[in-house]
């Protein structure tokens, strides 16, 4: 399983949740996404894929987690280009605030299996 983080670098508190929830520790693999906001985000997104260095086929067959970039527009186009070249929707990661910590404090919410959102949503259409 590789964890690709398009965001801020995961805690050891952070990885350690992960590897909790999923049952494994993922191969972490950083990934700079600060972007020129001139720049086409579909242009930006298949640069930020590029960049994990993934194969075609092991676009394909490895289990992936996803930390997606805080800009909600370059998040969804990402996660359009992830989709194209791995046929589905990867994992993701939800880190949210701990309620009170001073300073601010963030920690993994959960792990939500896009795909299985996905074929869920289908069913109410």
């Amino acid at each position: 399983m590789i964890l690709l983080n398009f965001s801020h670098p995961l805690t050891e508190q952070q990885i350690a949740r992960i590897v909790e929830i999923v049952g494994a520790a993922p191969e972490v693999r950083a990934i700079e996404s600060q972007i020129d906001r001139e720049r086409p985000l579909a242009v930006v997104a298949a640069e930020l894929a590029d960049r994990a260095g993934l194969t075609p086929d092991e676009w394909q067959t490895i289990p992936l987690l996803i930390n997606p970039p805080a800009l909600a527009p370059l998040a969804v186009a990402l996660l359009a280009e992830i989709h194209g070249r791995s046929g589905q929707f990867p994992a993701m990661v939800n880190i949210r605030p701990i309620a009170g910590s001073i300073p601010t404090r963030y920690e993994v919410a959960e792990i939500l299996n896009l795909q299985a959102i996905r074929e869920e949503a289908r069913r109410r259409r």
